[in-house]
């Protein structure tokens, strides 16, 4: 795709296929340079960021030298900021290196819609919001008028706002059928207020702005895909039913065979205290020192080759952190691949009531160690077939690495270096493909490496701004930009301050999990105060059906695998992204395309027993549970008692016989 420069009286416009992204006149600069100071304070995992703007210029005069644009401040002047036209790409090269501060303004359009950012939790249309783009703890509600958000900010900085996200990518996608992508890891912010145009702030100079263009989202969808890395298939037995959560030691085997009996389909047990425990405050914590507790797990290595007998995978957990009580931190330590402090010492970060080193990925010593000593023997050749990758979004802004790069700017870049120190293990034991790992943090490029994202800590509740209903915004965001595989933790995570799950939530998650490529249970943080899937007989058996239905749909998740490793697009989709003349479609963030075949509406607000949704048209739609045939293109009002989400298929669809056939194979009995 060409951009096209066409000089202007003192400036310029940008295209590409026709469509206008820049117009640059002195009475209405599109560019801009300045300097600013940041103040950034972390405290675990959650930052505090503001910035002190000392000066902020418009770039007045351009003039056009072939596919170059000089840019200066004033007539006369030197250029401050030559951009070069390339295919797809407008490079960047600031003459003044006192410049840290970056303003770029695209046209916008009236009634124009804008997705991606990463993964966007609160709204999966971005327009008329402003968004920083840095990877961090998402925090607790996520809203700022509840009490919860409230008391998480006074309690530990923790309460966050909609717009903070571990995953956060500086490429967005337009209703006008394109996407601009910033090249950069500084921090970043997409405001979409203006009704003119959307700003774009980078704090640094960025070496490139990409644009793609195409006919339609598919292919657009496509594109980006191939940009940042098409993502391996998901290993075949993760098809074959639920990823039990459970860190109960010992008892969680016994625990196991309770679920497998009330007919749960199991193809996963997921373990995360496979390392052992400590207990704070916050609830059980890991003991960050990756290697298997025997005292806590006796004969585990046996034991996961019994449950591979039997189908079902044994999985743990692990994160770039070591902890200092701990062995291998003194390993690592004794061998330099942890980063360090203004003093030269071993930089030591605050998790809450334990403290840890940071193994510096930028050294390649310490990251082919921990890819080999660490995920290789300790976890692969031990038998492990997968782990939750956690906390790539931690990476300290103070520490000093190895490569020499301020830790500012490394630090959205260190959830892909995570990911692909991930991969790398895999790869070397020949499994890529067979084992998974699953990631909340991302940044541009994650997608190369991670296989599967997972949506982080939601709260264990049914709120707009940190519940149920974020996952499915989430995955809807992130899809767009390469990732095809998106799940979350049936109920929730994060309980505090009296919020408990209910056995409604519990039941209601696990239908929307059922429509998802993976399902996977977790305990949460505080298991003892909080209901398990185990622990009720009416959500043990709703929890089996849902498990059943999922792997009755196995051969088409095979398919949209296939589809994804091919084409590029996410299994769980926007309506637009097949139904591009339907206007309603823009705008909706609660309910999915499961490929193109099947429509999921989940419910996600408590004591609901019925459900407004949208079909989309032209197109005939097949209600799942009774068979009703409806038009698509309007709104409909279906009951949807518990056991009974809201899922529609296409009547024209391949697989409708298929689907047929799951009524009569999941209703509940009587």
């Amino acid at each position: 795709m060409t951009l096209t420069l066409t000089p202007l009286s003192n400036g310029f416009s940008l295209a590409m296929n026709g469509l206008t992204l820049l117009s640059h006149t002195p009475e209405s600069p599109a560019l801009y340079l300045g300097c600013g100071r940041e103040r950034m304070d972390m405290y675990r995992g959650n930052f505090d960021i503001e910035d002190y703007l000392e000066e902020r210029v418009p770039l007045s005069r351009a003039e056009v030298k072939g596919d170059e644009v000089h840019l200066s401040f004033a007539a006369g002047q030197a250029p401050a900021l030559i951009l070069t036209a390339e295919v797809g790409r407008l490079l960047l090269r600031a003459q003044d290196s006192r410049f840290n501060r970056f303003w770029l303004r695209v046209r916008a359009e009236a009634g124009e819609y804008v997705y991606g950012g990463g993964e966007q939790m609160s709204y999966f249309d971005m327009r008329g919001r402003r968004f920083p783009l840095w990877t961090s703890e998402p925090g607790v509600g996520r809203d700022k008028t509840t009490e919860i958000t409230l008391r998480a900010d006074l309690s530990g900085k923790a309460g966050g706002d909609y717009y903070h996200t571990n995953y956060p990518q500086p490429t967005y996608v337009s209703s006008r059928r394109y996407a601009l992508h910033v090249d950069t890891t500084a921090y970043s912010v997409f405001d979409f207020r203006n009704e003119g145009f959307h700003e774009i702030e980078v704090w640094a100079v960025p070496q490139a702005i990409e644009v793609f263009a195409e006919a339609s989202f598919a292919a657009l969808v496509d594109q980006l895909s191939r940009r940042f890395g098409r993502q391996p298939m998901l290993p075949d037995w993760a098809l074959d039913g639920a990823i039990i959560g459970l860190k109960d030691g010992e008892n969680s085997l016994l625990r196991l065979q309770t679920i497998l009996a009330a007919g749960v389909k199991v193809c996963g047990l997921w373990c995360e205290d496979w390392v052992g425990l400590r207990h704070t405050s916050f609830g059980a914590r890991l003991f960050w020192d990756w290697q298997a507790n025997e005292a806590r797990y006796p004969n585990l290595r046996d034991t996961i080759a019994r449950l591979r007998e039997k189908g079902i995978r044994f999985l743990g957990y692990v994160n770039p952190y070591l902890c200092e009580d701990g062995r291998l931190f003194q390993e690592a330590a004794a061998a330099g691949f942890l980063a360090l402090d203004d003093t030269g010492g071993v930089a030591l970060v605050d998790f809450g009531e334990f403290e840890c080193g940071v193994v510096d990925f930028t050294n390649p010593g310490a990251s082919s160690w921990f890819a080999e000593r660490v995920i290789g023997q300790n976890m692969l050749d031990y038998g492990l077939c997968g782990w939750m990758a956690d906390f790539g979004e931690y990476l300290p802004i103070d520490v000093h690495l190895a490569n020499g790069v301020d830790a500012r700017l490394m630090h959205n870049a260190w959830p892909t270096i995570w990911a692909e120190v991930n991969a790398r293990a895999i790869a070397s034991r020949d499994m890529t493909g067979e084992a998974l790992f699953f990631m909340r943090a991302g940044f541009t490029g994650v997608q190369a490496h991670c296989p599967l994202l997972w949506a982080g800590d939601q709260s264990v509740d049914f709120t707009r701004h940190d519940g149920l209903v974020t996952v499915i915004c989430g995955a809807l965001s992130s899809g767009l930009l390469g990732n095809a595989y998106h799940h979350s933790d049936i109920g929730g995570y994060t309980s505090l301050f009296g919020n408990v799950r209910t056995g409604e939530l519990m039941m209601r998650w696990a239908e929307m999990a059922a429509f998802t490529p993976v399902m996977r249970t977790h305990e949460g943080n505080r298991p003892k105060e909080n209901l398990q899937i185990d622990q009720d007989a009416e959500v043990l058996a709703h929890f089996a059906r849902m498990t059943r239905l999922h792997g009755l749909l196995k051969p088409y998740f095979k398919a949209l695998c296939l589809e994804a490793s091919q084409a590029g697009l996410p299994l769980q989709r926007p309506l637009f992204l097949h139904y591009e003349t339907d206007e309603a479609a823009y705008s909706i963030q609660d309910q999915y395309l499961l490929g193109a075949d099947l429509l999921v509406a989940p419910v996600w607000q408590a004591n609901q027993t019925q459900r407004s949704l949208h079909l989309p048209g032209p197109e005939r739609w097949v209600h799942l549970w009774s068979g009703d045939v409806h038009d698509g293109g309007g709104e409909i009002v279906v009951a949807a008692p518990v056991g009974l989400p809201p899922v529609f298929f296409r009547a024209s669809s391949p697989f409708a016989a298929l689907f047929r056939t799951l009524a009569e194979d999941v209703l509940p009995q009587g």
